[in-house]
């Protein structure tokens, strides 16, 4: 009997991963908006002066073409921010539009590092690259949130 329930579970398993794997590659892949938003909050520039180590924004962005290629960055604070060329004046919002898949690196003056890098994945349209894409996403969901720090 408990051969018969561990050969079943077995064939449970390989099912579960079956039926996970073709919902990855043949299930839409959408978002709310194409953009993907950021503020700096009010007093990120005091408390950087103050000597606080400010983690805002993450070090690495992601973006998808067709998906979720829209770079969104709110300036909340009370002084002006650099992000790339643009200077971003307190309570300005920036739009940044990507066509093309590519790392991009900017200077930014409301990242800790002085520099904000952004990639830009291509558009998965192939069920193979559906299932790449999703799992390079987990990967990197679960890489940050084990990697940012508390605040």
């Amino acid at each position: 009997m408990k051969r018969n329930f561990i050969i079943g579970g077995r064939w449970l398993v390989l099912a579960l991963v079956i039926g996970t794997t073709v919902w990855a590659a043949f299930a839409p892949i959408g978002f709310v908006s194409r953009e993907s938003e950021f503020d700096i909050p009010k007093g990120t520039f005091a408390r950087r002066m103050a000597g606080n180590k400010v983690d805002i924004l993450p070090n690495h962005i992601y973006l998808t073409l067709g998906l979720h290629d829209v770079l969104v960055l709110k300036n909340m604070d009370d002084v002006p921010q650099i992000f790339g060329p643009t200077l971003l004046m307190p309570g300005q919002s920036f739009r940044l539009p990507f066509q093309v898949a590519s790392d991009n690196q900017f200077a930014c003056n409301a990242h800790a590092s002085g520099q904000m890098t952004i990639i830009v994945d291509p558009e998965p349209k192939l069920p193979w690259q559906k299932i790449a894409w999703r799992v390079r996403t987990l990967y990197r969901t679960i890489y940050t949130k084990l990697s940012t720090p508390s605040a």
